[in-house]
């Protein structure tokens, strides 16, 4: 009788010691990749966030070259209120929006015009937004946010009582109609628009603050009186008041401006009198440049150009550069 030797049967597969180093190689490789991913998602954004203010940019120079001016950051009648358009929508034809602009009717006001405050303009919002979302106002009328403010200057920017203020430095605000002549500094050395975030908490309509002059600090803005609104601001593109669509130089970009309420601490913005709202009193804003931009936001110089403006700088040079006319114009910052 022959007899076969058995030999113990294979088994194809991992133990679970091999699976677990197999899971912790992956995880590791993953770790490392990740960042990069990230990195490279957020260069894309950026990217495509520097394209659209260089639209904007080309639109600002288009407008310029078909009315002779910059557009306002809003248009206010004296002794009455009124709300007014922003630069922005005036912007709309030279940003491919015909269409868009065609449904304004500008002898209407914007919150009576919902077809119009609802959309949602691309070219007006940065990839890196977290609240790309509509504001439901009412149960009639939903607004849209908007990610890039015209420079409305330092501080002062509007006396109801004579329709203008001849302090407002910015390239826009109220009533203006700033010609190229007008920006002294250089193109090279001026802002156009800056990023700004959506749904930013502000104070307004305090009244003339207990001291006119330049804020030094956040600390010297957040003890003055006003009207707490914990999440509207920068949600309006059709609205022109600064709170709204546009940015002061009043703090270097970035700023956090804390404002406590409840226990809970709130980065807002600060607009002494809403233009349009009064009759008879100077608006004094400080409505800073935000991004959600690691270290930096982005900007759109009046020459054209974009470039990334760090948190760091210096608040002298953010103002010089806010300022169409100080006399300091800067060839590297």
């Amino acid at each position: 009788m022959i007899h076969f030797q058995k030999f113990p049967t294979r088994r194809f597969g991992f133990t679970l010691i091999e699976l677990l180093v197999v899971i912790a190689i992956i995880s590791i490789l993953l770790a490392l990749l990740l960042p990069a991913v990230q990195q490279a998602r957020e260069a894309a954004r950026n990217m495509s966030c520097k394209n659209n203010l260089h639209q904007l940019g080309i639109a600002l120079q288009n407008y310029q070259d078909s009315q002779g001016t910059y557009p306002p950051s809003g248009c206010y009648p004296m002794s009455r209120t009124a709300d007014s358009w922003s630069a922005q929508a005036r912007l709309l034809p030279f940003l491919e929006q015909d269409n868009l602009q065609n449904l304004i009717d500008w002898s209407r006001p914007y919150d009576a015009q919902p077809d119009v405050t609802r959309v949602r303009v691309s070219s007006f919002l940065c990839p890196s937004e977290v609240n790309d979302r509509t504001r439901e106002e009412s149960s009639r009328l939903s607004q849209y946010p908007l990610n890039y403010g015209i420079n409305i200057g330092t501080w002062k920017i509007f006396n109801a009582q004579v329709g203008s203020y001849t302090d407002a430095d910015g390239i826009s605000f109220p009533n203006s109609s700033i010609k190229p002549k007008n920006i002294r500094d250089g193109f090279s050395a001026t802002l156009g628009f800056a990023e700004v975030k959506a749904f930013n908490p502000y104070m307004r309509d305090g009244g003339t603050p207990p001291s006119v002059l330049i804020p030094s600090s956040p600390a010297d803005v957040i003890g003055f009186p006003g009207d707490f609104k914990p999440d509207s601001g920068h949600t309006e593109w059709v609205d022109g008041r600064v709170h709204q669509t546009g940015f002061t130089v009043t703090f270097t970009p970035n700023t956090l401006v804390p404002f406590v309420v409840g226990g809970e601490t709130f980065d807002i913005d600060y607009t002494s009198n809403r233009e349009g709202k009064t009759i008879d009193k100077i608006t004094f804003a400080a409505v800073t440049s935000r991004s959600y931009h690691i270290g930096h936001v982005n900007v759109l110089l009046m020459d054209g150009s974009t470039r990334g403006i760090s948190d760091n700088l210096n608040l002298s040079l953010w103002r010089n550069l806010g300022n169409r006319r100080d006399g300091n114009p800067m060839s590297e910052f």
